[in-house]
């Protein structure tokens, strides 16, 4: 019998227009260029400007997705927004996106899982398709960190940015392409080492990002190599027969040592965080859009997402494009 997947019909990004680099930041906290490259790879990233809002990026990502994927927007049946820095407590930043792509069926909803927050709502939207009355989902990454950035913390100011990434998804009865596996986990004895010191219910304020780095570091290396390689095994798969990594885009020292203990070539994974900085939930899919468009990515090929983030989250997917 022939089985339903969920196929990646269009890709979509954006970002701010206001670029901040590393030599802007040294201006207004003690860092340098030659530091923050060192420690991250980062060169620069992008700043949503004052009343650019969440709902923004991630709607105009959505619109360029689902322009790629050739559909109309009245086929959008089912919306998963995954995002640390939504518009409002509520409603969801996927209502407000929903609004305003001018779609007036369906779901929406929001997905919290941090920088892992895109690979959770894959697997939920892959999930629903699979499962329920869905025929295409629009699962979008979205963030404005800027805003929850303590910027006279040299140690986490520096790494973040904005953004936003889509894809479209459309259930189809095939073996071909689409989402083969995902896979994710949480732990959350480790609550205390990446986290906002804020929230309604604790503090009545939005709070900052707090992150003690080297721990963080650790356990990302372990996780996300232990995440890949499951998802890929769970597959039938070894991570070397895999064409393409798109990992989340935390820092070019963790790219590189899950790439190490995956003996992975360094041209397979995509790397974009020299340009975008770590944009959280939007990382993912922004990656992803980089390198469909730049043509190394193409339909037919093997890939897999990655992630991990605060809570402790991680996880993985793997797919066909």
């Amino acid at each position: 019998m022939t089985e339903y997947r969920s196929v990646i019909l269009g890709v979509g990004s954006d970002l701010p227009g206001r670029v901040v680099t590393n030599d802007e930041l040294a201006q207004t906290v003690d860092t340098s260029d030659a530091w923050i490259r060192e420690r991250s790879g980062i060169e620069q990233r992008h700043i949503a400007s004052e009343g650019e809002f969440t709902s923004d990026l991630g709607a105009r990502a959505a619109e360029k997705a689902i322009s790629n994927a050739g559909i109309d927007k009245s086929k959008i049946d089912l919306i998963v927004v995954a995002t640390t820095t939504p518009d409002l407590t509520f409603p969801s930043t996927a209502s407000i996106i929903q609004e305003k792509l001018g779609i007036r069926h369906g779901a929406a909803f929001d997905v919290q899982a941090v920088c892992s927050g895109f690979i959770y709502g894959i697997h939920i939207a892959d999930s629903m398709l699979k499962s329920g009355p869905y025929e295409h989902a629009l699962v979008i990454g979205a963030e404005t960190f800027s805003r929850i950035l303590d910027w006279n913390d040299r140690s986490t100011c520096v790494l973040f940015g904005d953004g936003a990434g889509a894809m479209v998804l459309q259930k189809q009865k095939t073996t071909e392409s689409g989402i083969i596996n995902n896979f994710i986990r949480s732990d959350g004895r480790y609550c205390d080492l990446l986290y906002v010191d804020g929230g309604p219910s604790r503090t009545q304020t939005v709070g900052h990002v707090r992150m003690i780095g080297n721990q963080v570091f650790r356990h990302a290396v372990k996780d996300i190599a232990i995440a890949m390689k499951e998802c890929a095994n769970s597959a039938g798969l070894e991570p070397n027969e895999i064409d393409w990594f798109v990992p989340h885009q935390a820092n070019q020292r963790i790219l590189d040592g899950v790439g190490k203990k995956l003996s992975l070539r360094k041209e397979q994974v995509i790397s974009t965080v020299a340009k975008h900085a770590n944009t959280s939930a939007a990382s993912v899919p922004l990656a992803f859009d980089t390198a469909v468009k730049d043509g190394r990515i193409k339909r037919g090929d093997l890939v897999m997402l990655e992630a991990f983030g605060g809570g402790f989250t991680w996880g993985a997917t793997l797919l066909r494009f």
